[in-house]
């Protein structure tokens, strides 16, 4: 990592802790093919509202419309056969005219008392149809105030392939660094620098126009103009340093080309950028930098799953006071919820401010017991109680720093059973546990 780094990259990440996903301004002016948003769309409006209107019709006049009649009544229709009965029964003899008219008296007396019922019955079950449409109206119209909010009319269908097509386009005609830097805000303040400091700038200045390929007055050249925010001034030294190192140039050397690249561009990584990022990461894997500006270029164009499969180890792997954590502790949560993975983001406790200025007061073999036991504790609550994911990722951490690989192991093999039912977490664990011993 260089001086650059350390020094330039802390103000730049508190700067970008509340920006990394409002999304760049150039991304923002493009139609739907590739990402941006387009309101009103009118068809979808009048399928959506004449379907609206026809749910609201059907739902109006169930609610509204009484019971079905007296006609269909099982009550009814038994006395009416029973009439028609005794009639059937008098025409073949087998009644005679007296007792046939006095059942049709008593049928008939029934059949009326049942309808009388009846119809007391289901008189008063229809609702009164303005309360009714007044909720109807009003739940159709709470259906759509949250659907503007957290849907997206006008958008097409977008399937998985669609999608991923969309940002590939997006990745792909993002812009130039010229074109970036053209577009970002300029700095409110340049950082104060007294005049001998300036002038001194300026002899540097002209001494590398006398000797262009000075490798050390390029390297002191891009520094400086980086500490006075010049930082497109400082990318371009540091550009021709890199072309006079040719094969020599090492991962520090690229990182610092992308560093002030990306800063001249407040911000975004650019075409450019990614090249010199590409090269750090092939000379040198495990570069946390690289890997952290990586995942900021995926997070603009659209790809939060490769952004958290980028950032996630990171947070994991620490320090904790390492300039680029704040940033990712304000953006993973958001990437994994954008990329649909489920995670929990781990917290940050340590030890309490009076455990810490103990600390402080130890020898260096006091405070290391101190640290061993503070973990030992750790250790034997999760063995035998078991904890959050976030905890078992904390004692790997620990015990990855205490250099104790089998009681990682010991560790995993506790947490396997704690997490056999979740196996995302469980990945995320042994991935933790792999990085410790």
């Amino acid at each position: 990592m260089t001086q650059a780094a350390l020094r330039h990259l802390k103000p730049f990440c508190r700067a970008q802790e509340k920006t990394i996903w409002a999304g760049p301004a150039w991304a923002e002016k493009q139609g739907p093919e590739n990402g941006g948003r387009k309101m009103g769309d009118f068809g979808f409006w009048a399928v959506a509202g004449g379907t609206a209107v026809a749910v609201l019709a059907l739902l109006l006049r169930a609610l509204t419309k009484a019971p079905e009649g007296d006609d269909d009544h099982p009550d009814l229709a038994v006395y009416r056969a029973q009439l028609a009965e005794v009639d059937r029964d008098l025409a073949r003899g087998v009644l005679a005219p007296e007792e046939a008219a006095r059942l049709r008296i008593e049928v008939s007396r029934r059949l009326l008392d049942a309808d009388k019922a009846a119809r007391a019955a289901t008189g008063g079950h229809s609702l009164p149809v303005m309360p009714v449409v007044a909720a109807l109206v009003l739940a159709m119209a709470g259906g759509v105030a949250l659907y503007l909010r957290l849907g997206a009319p006008g958008y097409p269908d977008l399937p998985i392939n669609d999608r991923l097509a969309a940002t590939e386009e997006l990745y792909r005609t993002r812009p130039s660094q010229a074109e970036a830097e053209a577009q970002a805000p300029k700095p409110t303040e340049a950082p104060k620098a007294d005049a001998e400091f300036l002038a001194l700038m300026d002899k540097l200045r002209a001494a590398i126009k006398e000797r262009p390929d000075d490798l050390q007055g390029l390297s002191l050249l891009a520094r400086n103009e980086a500490a006075l925010a010049n930082y497109t001034a400082a990318a371009t030294a540091q550009g021709h340093l890199l072309s006079v190192l040719g094969a020599k140039a090492s991962p520090d050397d690229h990182l610092a080309a992308a560093e002030y690249l990306i800063a001249a561009a407040g911000g975004y990584v650019s075409p450019e950028a990614e090249a010199e990022l590409v090269k750090v990461l092939t000379l040198d894997p495990k570069n946390p930098l690289a890997r952290y500006y990586s995942g900021l270029m995926f997070a603009q164009v659209g790809r939060p799953d490769r952004t958290f499969e980028l950032w996630e180890p990171l947070l994991r792997e620490g320090p904790e006071d390492a300039p680029w954590m704040a940033p990712i502790r304000a953006g993973l949560q958001e990437a994994a919820d954008r990329a649909g993975i489920r995670y929990t983001l781990p917290d940050t406790k340590g030890p309490d401010a009076a455990a810490v200025e103990a600390a402080g007061e130890m020898s260096a073999g006091d405070r290391q017991a101190m640290i061993e036991t503070m973990v030992g504790n750790l250790e034997s609550r999760l063995l035998s109680e078991g904890g959050p994911e976030a905890e078992w990722l904390k004692l790997f951490n620990a015990l990855m720093v205490l250099n104790q690989p089998e009681r990682v192991k010991t560790a995993l093999a506790a947490a396997e059973k704690a997490f056999a039912a979740d196996p995302a977490a469980l990945d995320r664990l042994r991935t933790a546990a792999a990085a410790a011993r």
